[in-house]
C-alpha cells in the first residue's frame, strides 16, 4: 500500500512535470503517515497479507496492489495539472475508520479492524491531497477496498442456493433426488454441497474484476450497474450448473468420473468460460475509449473549501488514529482469569460414561483456554454429549462466535443440515456426518452476563465488555445427542438440560465468574 504513495511521487518526475514543492510535501507526508499507520496496526496488515497468500479464496488480492499502482500511473498526466492541499472533511472518514477498528477489536471481528485500517489509509491520503486531487484519484482510492478479504460470510447462503439449483435441474432432467439441507441423495450416492462448491471464490474475484472493467470500459452508471449485476448473477448461476453437471455425470459414469470431471472443468475451464461469457456479452456496450483520459483536470481546478494547515491536519490525524488503539491496549491489559481446575457439572440422575462406537463429534472453538467434553447417561439409557469451550478473553483467532466456529467444524466430518426449534436463550441445529449419521445440537453462548444463541447478541455483549472494561470471560456450552436410526433424541437433550439447571449458573461456575 505504501507503493501507492511512492507511485504518486512519480507523477512529478521526468517528463510529466517539473518538481512541485506542494506535491513533494504532500506525498512525503502521505508516505510517513501510511508507514506510521501500518506500524501501529501491523498485526491487522500482516493478517491480511497472510490471508492473501494462504487462502485460495483471496489469492486475487495479491494482484490488487499492482492494479492500484497502474491505476495511478494512467492518471499521472492529469494529476500533474492539479495542486494538492490539505483539507478537513476526510478527517470524519478517518475517525469513522478508527472507531470502526475499535468496534471490530472489541467484538473480535478481524474484518472490521481491517476495514478500519483501509479507511484510515484512504482518508489520510484524501486529507493531505485535497478535494481536487482526491476526485481525480477517487476510483483508485475506492478500489483499495478490494484489498479486504471479505465475502466468505456468504458461503452458507451460496451453498443453499447451489443445492436448490441442483435439485431444480435434477428434477427437470428426470433424475430422482432428495435434498436435506446441503445434502442431495440420488441413485448414484449422497452428495454434499461443500464450502468449496459454493462458488464464493470465483464470485469474490469476479466482483473485483467487474468493478475494474466497469470503471475502465463504461462511462454511464446505468451500464456499470448492469454489468456489475451480471458479474454477480452469472457466476452464481454458472456454479449451480457446474454442481448439477457433476451430479448428472455421476448418474451415468460413476462418482469417481464425476469427481475427475468436476476437478478439471472447475479448475481449468469454468473460470475462463464464465469470464469470457460476461465480457463477451458486454463487449458491444463498452462506450469508453481505451485512450480516453481517466478524468478531465479542467473540471477539477476550482478552489478547495475547508483547507487545513498542514501541522493542524497532522495533529488531528494522529489523535483520531492513535486514540482508539491506545484505549484498546488499556482494556486488554485487564486480567480476567479462569479457574485453574474446570469441573464438569453433575446433574442428578446422570452419570459420565465412556464414548461409544460411532462417528465422533467434535465442535470447533479455536483458541479456547479450556475445552471439556463428556458423555452422560441416565437410568433410562438416554445419552447426551456435553461440550464446553471456555475463554479467559477473546481476540483475533480466538473468538467464541465466528466463521467456522461452533457445532460444525468445516474441516471435520460433520455438516450443517438445518436450524431446528431452540429453547429460550439458545440455538439448535441438525447436523449430518459422513455415512448419513445425524445428531441434534443445542448451543448456549455466555459472556458479560448475557446468555444467547444469537451470534449478534453475543458479539454486542463482547463489544460492550471490551469497550467499557467489563468481564472478559466467555463460554460456549453445547448439548448434543446422536439419532437412533432415524429418530431424533431431542427429548434426551431437553431432559438433560432440565436436570442440569440454570445454564447461566453452570457457565458462570465453570468460568469462575461471581
Amino acid at each position: 500500500m505504501t507503493a501507492f504513495a511512492r507511485t504518486l511521487s512519480g507523477v512529478f518526475r521526468g517528463e510529466t512535470s517539473k518538481p512541485n514543492s506542494a506535491w513533494r510535501q504532500s506525498l512525503a507526508l502521505i508516505g510517513l503517515c501510511w508507514t506510521a499507520i501500518l506500524l501501529l496496526f501491523w498485526q491487522d496488515a500482516a493478517d491480511m497479507v497472510v490471508i492473501w497468500w494462504s487462502s485460495s479464496t483471496f489469492n486475487h488480492c495479491l494482484l490488487i496492489l499492482p492494479i492500484l499502482i497502474w491505476l495511478v500511473m494512467i492518471r499521472k498526466e492529469e494529476l500533474a495539472q492539479l495542486s494538492p492541499s490539505a483539507w478537513w472533511p476526510p478527517l470524519i472518514y478517518v475517525a469513522a475508520g478508527s472507531f470502526g477498528w475499535l468496534l471490530g477489536d472489541a467484538a473480535g471481528v478481524g474484518l472490521a479492524r481491517q476495514l478500519g485500517l483501509i479507511m484510515m489509509l484512504q482518508g489520510t491520503a484524501a486529507m493531505l491531497l485535497g478535494a481536487n486531487v482526491t476526485r481525480g484519484l477517487l476510483f483508485p482510492l475506492f478500489y483499495m477496498l478490494f484489498l479486504l478479504p471479505f465475502g466468505e460470510e456468504a458461503v452458507p447462503a451460496l451453498q443453499m442456493v447451489t443445492a436448490d439449483m441442483c435439485m431444480f435441474l435434477l428434477t427437470l432432467f428426470g433424475v430422482p433426488a432428495h435434498i436435506e439441507g446441503i445434502f442431495i441423495s440420488t441413485p448414484a450416492g449422497l452428495f454434499r454441497v461443500a464450502e468449496a462448491c459454493s462458488g464464493v471464490k470465483f464470485l469474490i474475484a469476479m466482483t473485483a474484476l467487474g468493478a475494474l472493467i466497469s470503471n475502465l470500459c463504461f462511462t454511464g452508471w446505468k451500464r456499470r450497474i448492469l454489468f456489475m449485476a451480471a458479474c454477480f448473477i452469472v457466476p452464481v448461476i454458472a456454479n449451480g450448473l457446474r454442481a448439477f453437471a457433476t451430479i448428472y455425470v455421476a448418474e451415468f459414469r460413476g462418482i469417481e468420473s464425476a469427481a475427475g470431471f468436476d476437478h478439471i472443468f472447475y479448475g481449468w475451464i469454468f473460470f475462463g468460460i464464465v469470464i469470457a461469457v460476461i465480457i463477451g456479452g458486454a463487449w458491444r456496450y463498452f462506450d469508453k475509449s481505451p485512450d480516453a483520459p481517466a478524468f478531465d483536470p479542467a473540471l477539477l481546478q476550482g478552489g478547495v473549501p475547508f483547507t487545513a494547515p498542514v501541522k493542524a491536519a497532522l495533529a488531528a490525524l494522529a489523535f483520531a488514529i492513535a486514540a482508539p488503539a491506545l484505549w484498546s491496549a488499556a482494556i486488554a491489559a485487564q486480567v480476567s482469569p479462569l479457574p485453574g481446575n474446570i469441573k464438569l457439572p453433575r446433574p442428578a440422575g446422570w452419570q459420565i460414561v465412556g464414548h461409544q462406537s460411532g462417528l465422533h463429534w467434535s465442535p470447533r472453538f479455536d483458541g479456547a483456554s479450556h475445552i471439556v467434553y463428556a458423555r452422560y447417561r441416565n437410568a433410562a439409557g438416554d445419552e447426551v454429549d456435553f461440550f464446553a469451550a471456555l475463554y479467559d478473553r477473546q481476540g483475533e483467532g480466538r473468538e467464541i462466535i465466528g466463521y467456522g466456529q461452533g457445532a460444525v467444524d468445516p474441516d471435520g466430518g460433520w455438516s450443517w443440515v438445518e436450524d431446528i426449534t431452540a429453547p429460550k436463550g439458545a440455538k439448535a441445529e441438525k447436523i449430518m456426518g459422513s455415512g448419513g449419521a445425524m445428531r441434534d445440537v443445542v448451543s448456549y453462548y455466555r459472556t458479560a452476563g448475557v446468555t444467547s444463541g444469537s451470534g449478534s447478541r453475543i458479539k454486542l455483549a463482547t463489544m460492550k465488555a471490551r469497550l467499557l472494561g467489563g468481564e472478559q470471560q466467555a463460554a460456549a456450552i453445547l448439548l448434543s445427542a446422536p439419532y437412533k436410526g432415524k429418530l431424533s433424541q431431542r427429548g434426551a437433550i431437553n431432559s438433560f438440560a432440565k436436570d442440569l439447571g440454570n445454564i447461566d449458573k453452570v457457565a458462570d461456575q465453570m468460568m469462575g465468574v461471581r
